[in-house]
């Protein structure tokens, strides 16, 4: 792997796009006539870099709702969470979602992959009576690369109102986070959406995001060749292909919904 392309996706202005980015939120707020914004917090880097941008301009207008499923959700997970919000001190609420997808279950037939995206859909069903309730914007917490390769729910961590970090790929992520003094132990966790037990994003993947980001800047920000990106990453034309393949096969989950052309 092309240690000179890992450096040059993490070489980036954070103090530019740390601005950029709020000046987005506040933005959005006025233009939508919305009071604040709303997040989930899950204790991973995404959610954790969205609580510290929101709360330099935005603290008093931001709410984070905590949602584990006891069942399956790492003890830890929560207690980063927490940790966040007195780091912060960003209004929170803490839920958990295990006796709503448990009555799920009593009605459901059973399927492990179909219920880890339930329970990505229930979060979003909570952030979006809280932003109801109380005119706030959703925030998505997908980034450049969870994005491109189609690694989210459709209509569950993928739904929002506005993606303040899905420009930035995950190591991009992590060094922004750097710069906003996240704690360290977040920055440096396994990446996991949490949708079921021992779930961790690199492993479900089968590539570390060091190999997923420098494929996927070669392809779409460099406009390379898969043959091209394989010369300049040094990573099996197998393994970029895969890439390309998530994202080819992920394209609908990017677009709103489709319908016929009727003339």
């Amino acid at each position: 792997m092309n240690q000179d392309i890992i450096s040059e996706i993490k070489n980036q202005d954070y103090f530019s796009i740390t601005e950029t980015i709020e000046k987005f939120l506040v933005d959005q707020i006025e233009k939508n006539h919305a009071k604040g914004v709303i997040l989930g917090l899950s204790g991973g880097i995404d959610s954790a870099v969205l609580a510290y941008l929101c709360k330099r301009k935005l603290k008093k207008n931001t709410l984070a709702i905590i949602m584990p499923d006891t069942t399956i959700t790492p003890k830890i997970e929560t207690e980063d969470a927490l940790k966040m919000i007195a780091l912060t001190g960003i209004e929170y609420k803490l839920i958990d979602i295990k006796p709503i997808i448990n009555e799920y279950s009593m009605y459901l037939e059973p399927n492990d992959k179909s219920k880890g995206n339930l329970r990505a859909r229930v979060r979003t069903n909570i952030l979006y009576y809280y932003a109801n309730a109380k005119n706030y914007l959703v925030l998505g917490s997908s980034d450049k690369s969870e994005n491109l390769i189609g690694y989210f729910t459709k209509f569950g961590d993928g739904a929002s109102d506005i993606t303040p970090i899905i420009s930035l790929y995950k190591l991009q992520v992590r060094e922004l986070a750097k710069h906003l003094k996240v704690p360290d132990n977040v920055i440096s966790k396994k990446s996991s959406p949490h949708l079921w037990e021992d779930h961790e994003a690199e492993k479900e993947l089968g590539l570390p995001y060091e190999e997923i980001d420098s494929i996927l800047y070669c392809l779409f920000d460099k406009k390379l060749s898969v043959k091209e990106t394989q010369e300049k990453t040094q990573i099996e034309k197998s393994v970029i292909e895969k890439i390309q393949k998530l994202n080819i096969n992920s394209e609908h989950k990017r677009l709103t919904a489709q319908k016929p052309v009727i003339e």
